[in-house]
């Protein structure tokens, strides 16, 4: 009897902790069921995007950002900070590829080899190389190559946070925290749909991370491996970026899109299935493609406006924009858009090639949506003593020619 009482508390105690087991890794699993597979999703257009309506998602929080002008086509709940699961290692890849190389060999420690979540099963103590990891990280999104990565990389998983939360600062991600490579759930572990569509801009100016999201299937030790993300091969243009989910965060996606050389970057946090998500990003991105269309505003060096200058040799120079503005609007906006220039009546000589004259701003409704400089599109010089000593003499030989 007291034998069978002892099996059973044993038993108990073995259940207790099989039982908490499970809880915790239902609750920082990341990206476990990223297999689940996705229904309703057609290459129509999605009946929410029709008309000039702003669609209805039930994402907690989402955005849709113009990769070129950092135009906004949509947000909800865009500047609310949330938990964001694995996009986290849309940063991790970036901060990782500017300060790391293809061919390093990365030792795993045990840390990232007793990670869990999503995982690559990587072994401690042995060696892989970098570029290996980072498709690991991005494709499988392997818990244990973002430690590994953030590891090589910083020194510890402690310091690599800091590498990125400074390098969110330089993005001008100012309502984000990093404290982890990965994403799992942490309090002091946040980001906003707004931060995270900055992010996502910065990191898809470098050639590697855009190879690396928009790859569809790879292999790492001998196994193939396939992207989590639902929108490669599914919706029209899908080139990137980022799946999560955790239980706090929910299903999470970030989708760069390139339609007619025109990217978008769609993010959408706090969705409930991996279908709901796949159909949220596909209602944000079919609302944008089809109601903007790319206006080409002014075009770098072309002159667009002259000015008087004041004791110059000329009187007059013309002035030029700094850089292309091309803006999404829709057509009603197109025909409200205004420029205002902001330059004096006239400027002192000498001037400069080059020199900053003023600036010019896209209006709409109030609201600044582009800006840039406009530049002196020569030099003039001053008329001083000897100009006029010229001119003077220049004069009186001509008085004494028709004499």
């Amino acid at each position: 009897m007291r034998l069978l009482r002892r099996t059973l508390r044993l038993v108990t105690v073995i259940l207790i902790i099989f039982a908490c087991f499970l809880y915790t890794t239902e609750v920082l699993a990341d990206d476990l069921n990223e297999e689940e597979p996705i229904s309703g999703l057609t290459g129509e257009d999605s009946i929410e995007t029709t008309g000039n309506k702003l669609p209805k998602i039930s994402a907690g929080a989402a955005i849709v950002l113009d990769t070129e002008s950092g135009r906004i086509l949509y947000e909800k709940n865009a500047y609310t900070r949330h938990s964001i699961a694995s996009t986290t290692k849309i940063m991790t890849a970036i901060v990782a590829l500017e300060n790391g190389n293809d061919d390093d060999e990365v030792v795993i420690s045990k840390r990232a080899a007793a990670i869990g979540g999503s995982t690559v099963n990587l072994k401690a103590g042995k060696t892989y190389k970098f570029k290996d990891l980072m498709y690991a990280m991005m494709l499988r999104s392997g818990n244990d190559a973002a430690i590994a990565i953030a590891e090589h990389i910083g020194g510890s998983v402690e310091l690599f946070a800091e590498m990125m939360n400074r390098k969110a600062a330089e993005i001008g991600a100012t309502n984000t925290n990093f404290v982890t490579p990965h994403g799992l759930d942490d309090p002091q572990h946040y980001s906003t749909p707004y931060d995270l569509a900055l992010i996502t801009q910065y990191a898809l100016k470098n050639e590697k991370f855009k190879k690396i999201v928009g790859t569809k299937n790879s292999v790492f030790e001998g196994n193939n491996i396939s992207n989590t993300n639902e929108m490669l091969g599914l919706y029209p243009g899908a080139d990137g970026v980022k799946t999560g989910y955790t239980g706090q965060a929910g299903r999470c996606l970030v989708t760069s899109v390139t339609k007619n050389n025109w990217r978008i970057i769609s993010v959408v946090l706090g969705c409930s299935t991996r279908t709901v998500r796949a159909q949220n990003s596909k209602t944000l991105l079919d609302y944008a493609y089809g109601n903007y269309k790319n206006y080409e505003l002014l075009k770098k060096g072309m002159p667009i406006q002259e000015i008087n200058i004041h004791k110059g040799r000329i009187n007059k120079i013309a002035l030029y924009p700094d850089a292309d503005i091309t803006l999404p609007l829709k057509q009603e906006e197109a025909d409200k858009v205004r420029a205002v220039y902001n330059v004096p009546d006239a400027i002192e000589a000498p001037v400069q090639m080059d020199s900053k004259i003023g600036t010019v701003d896209f209006i709409l409704d109030g609201k600044i949506l582009a800006t840039t400089d406009l530049k002196s599109s020569g030099t003039i010089e001053r008329k001083d003593f000897y100009f006029y000593f010229d001119a003077i003499f220049k004069t009186w030989a001509r008085l004494v020619h028709n004499a």
